[in-house]
């Protein structure tokens, strides 16, 4: 599916079957957009410093270079993928989406009424049996399939700018020690004080933690500071050392291992391809 670079050449479909309990080996990113979904079972997906419990019908978006992890809580679970590149998306559909080409720009939680799932799911079938077919048609095929898709989400789906009670994880103390981390990851701070601030034990977060989003205390601030760096490195000129110092890193050559293992380049390079992609554009 991917070249070398991580790059796709065309739209592409996945259905995978999940296993209770399957745990991804460590949050990731690509270059490309995912309009992730569940059709049966759930599970716990981990998206910026939001944790969400999605069921059958739930989307979630994901732009390019957006770090990411799920976790499979809720039993076997059957989740669908469609990976596309901008150049996939025809202008006139974009601008059907709610606030028209920006809605690409972020991450967007979006459902299916019930009464219309049905349709959905028929749609993605039919793309994973085109995907499967990967004759010289079925890249203009899925293409036109992406539209019918998204032009399905726009006329039906629920659009959530706030995420409603019964979709946001309901393991508060764990929110309030994500948003802890969120608001204070320059800062030098330890499992210990995250613990401190929601009113566990540190042992105690730790497993709790790790429970409900698959990630450590530890891991998780380390997810939060990379997202920050790359923001940093396409909207400023700082050197590499400023930004990782400045986002919570205090040595410079583990920053550059921990953000190629996430984004699978370099910092520089992360840097030079966004560079070169805003000249395109």
């Amino acid at each position: 599916m991917r070249d070398s670079a991580g790059a796709i050449g065309r739209v592409y479909a996945e259905m995978v079957v999940r296993k209770d309990g399957f745990v991804m080996k460590s949050h990731h990113c690509h270059p490309y957009y995912e309009l992730f979904t569940v059709e049966t079972g759930g599970c716990r997906f981990l998206i910026e410093d939001e944790m969400f419990d999605l069921r059958p019908g739930d989307f979630i978006l994901i732009p390019p270079n957006i770090l990411h992890y799920t976790r499979y809580l809720f039993g076997e679970s059957r989740r669908c993928s469609i990976f596309f590149r901008a150049e996939d998306l025809d202008e006139a559909t974009a601008e059907e989406m709610p606030g028209g080409t920006d809605f690409f720009s972020e991450p967007r939680l979006f459902q299916t009424p019930e009464a219309t799932r049905g349709e959905f799911f028929a749609l993605l079938a039919r793309m994973f049996r085109e995907n499967r077919i990967g004759d010289a048609l079925s890249g203009k095929m899925l293409r036109a399939m992406l539209q019918e898709l998204l032009l399905m989400c726009a006329r039906e789906c629920d659009f959530m700018s706030e995420v409603p009670e019964n979709i946001h994880t309901t393991d508060k103390r764990i929110v309030s020690a994500a948003k802890f981390i969120s608001r204070h990851y320059a800062e030098e701070i330890t499992t210990e004080d995250v613990a401190k601030a929601v009113g566990f034990s540190p042992n105690y977060l730790s497993r709790r933690f790790k429970e409900a989003c698959g990630l450590g205390v530890h891991g998780y601030i380390s997810f939060i500071r990379l997202r920050h760096a790359a923001m940093e490195l396409i909207e400023t000129d700082d050197t590499i050392t400023d930004i990782a110092l400045r986002c919570g890193f205090s040595d410079s050559n583990y920053f550059k291992d921990a953000f190629k293992l996430a984004y699978g380049v370099t910092p520089r390079e992360y840097r030079k391809e966004s560079v070169e992609k805003s000249v395109l554009l």
